[in-house]
């Protein structure tokens, strides 16, 4: 599992972006979020995570989103 950081939350729609340790962006989705509540969750705190690609937009997200 990667690890990284919340940089945004957008609780009121439902998604958030993780800042990865390259300093990249990875989206994810509220229904990806593991082991606890998406509304629990807080920017700058570490969670594990891992990428998948979305094959509706053909881009990278992330899944299994956990806190670390």
């Amino acid at each position: 599992m990667a690890k990284g950081t919340i940089k945004k939350l957008v609780g009121d729609r439902g998604f958030g972006f993780i800042q990865q340790e390259d300093g990249t962006d990875l989206f994810f989705h509220r229904s990806q979020v593991m082991g606890t509540d998406f509304d629990s969750l807080n920017e700058g705190q570490a969670v594990s995570y891992e990428k998948a690609r979305d094959p509706r937009r053909n881009k990278e997200n992330a899944e299994k989103v956990t806190p670390a």
